[in-house]
C-alpha cells in the first residue's frame, strides 16, 4: 500500500516517524517508513531508535549523496506501490494526514501534493527571512497552487505512484542543493503527469538563519546555472530564468549584474534584518544570477 520515504540530514526524525507510524497503524494498512540519512554528523544515535519501531527502518550513508540521489535510493528500496516523500523537518498539521492521502489514491491521479504551512508564531530575529519567504511563497492556498500544478508543488509532501517515480527519478547529474524539485516536477509535466493538489499540509519546522538561507540561495542559483548549461530544456517553470532570458534579449543582463555588484552589501543589510523585504530578495536573486551568467 504505502511506503513513506524520509531523506534525513542532521535532524532528529524520531518525533515525525512516531506520528506517521501512529497514523499508519490507525489506518490499518500495509505500510513502511524508510529513513535514509545522508552523511550526517548529528542525531545519529537518536535516529537509530527508529529501527526498534514496527514497520520502520533507519539506515545511513557514510558520504553525502545529495537529496535527489537519496530519494532515488529510498524509492528503489520501497516495497509498496505508493510513495509518500516527506522532508525530515516537516510534521503533519492533522491527525488524519495519512488517511487523507489514502482516500485520494482511488481517484485516478498519479501524484498528489498536500501543501506546506509555517507556524504563525514569529521565529528568532535571525530567522525572519526564511519564515517570511515561506509564508509568502510556499504556504500557498489550494486555489493558488492549482493555477500551476507542477510549478507550485514540492517534494517535501508528495504522494506519487512508485512506477511513475521510478520511470522519472531525480536527475543523477544534480549533486548540489537547489532546483532539483523543479527539474523533477517539470519532467513529470512533460510526461503528462500533472500533480493533483489537495488540502493536506505539513508544517515546515526547520528554519535556517537568514544568513544560511542567503548562502543556500546562492548555491541554488549556481546550481540552476549549471543545470541550464547542461540541459537548456530541463526547467520550464523557473521565474528567475524567464526574467533573465527576457533581460538578456534586450541586452540588460550585464547592467543588472553591474548594479548587483554595487548594491549587494546594502541589500544584504536589509535581508539579514528583522524586517526583510521580499521584493528586495527577488532583486537580489535576479542580480546574483545575472552576475553568474555574465
Amino acid at each position: 500500500m504505502l511506503s513513506i520515504l524520509i531523506p534525513a540530514y542532521n535532524y532528529n526524525v524520531v518525533p515525525l516517524v512516531l506520528e506517521l507510524q501512529k497514523q499508519g497503524l490507525e489506518c490499518n494498512i500495509n505500510f513502511e517508513i524508510l529513513v535514509f540519512d545522508d552523511g550526517s554528523k548529528l542525531f545519529l544515535d537518536e535516529n537509530q531508535k527508529i529501527n526498534s519501531l514496527e514497520n520502520c527502518r533507519f539506515s545511513k550513508n557514510i558520504s553525502n549523496l545529495g537529496r535527489g540521489k537519496n530519494i532515488n535510493f529510498l524509492a528503489e528500496s520501497a516495497q509498496f506501490e505508493w510513495l509518500l516523500i516527506m522532508d525530515c523537518d516537516t510534521f503533519p498539521t492533522q491527525n488524519n494526514f495519512i488517511q487523507n492521502y489514502i482516500s485520494k489514491i482511488s481517484e485516478g491521479a498519479k501524484a498528489f501534493f498536500g501543501g506546506i504551512k509555517y507556524k504563525k508564531e514569529q521565529p528568532n530575529r535571525d530567522q525572519m527571512l526564511r519564515w517570511i519567504y515561506g509564508h509568502a511563497r510556499e504556504s500557498l492556498s489550494i486555489e493558488k497552487r492549482k493555477t500551476n500544478p507542477n510549478g507550485n508543488a514540492l517534494t517535501s509532501n508528495l504522494l506519487i505512484q512508485k512506477n511513475v517515480f521510478l520511470s522519472n527519478p531525480f536527475s543523477q547529474s544534480i549533486t548540489k542543493y537547489g532546483y532539483e524539485d523543479l527539474v523533477f516536477l517539470s519532467e513529470l509535466k512533460k510526461k503528462g503527469v500533472i500533480v493533483q493538489h489537495i488540502d493536506n499540509p505539513t508544517y515546515h519546522l526547520g528554519l535556517e538563519t537568514s544568513r544560511q538561507f542567503l548562502d543556500k540561495t546562492k548555491i541554488a542559483l549556481e546550481n540552476l546555472k549549471s543545470i541550464v548549461e547542461n540541459n537548456p530544456s530541463a526547467i520550464s517553470e523557473s521565474k528567475i530564468l524567464k526574467i533573465y532570458n527576457l533581460l538578456n534579449t534586450f541586452y540588460l543582463a550585464s547592467f543588472i549584474s553591474y548594479l548587483f555588484q554595487k548594491t549587494e552589501r546594502k541589500m544584504e543589510d536589509n535581508l539579514l534584518s528583522p524586517k526583510p523585504s521580499l521584493l528586495l530578495f527577488d532583486l537580489y536573486k535576479l542580480g546574483y544570477f545575472c552576475s553568474l551568467k555574465n
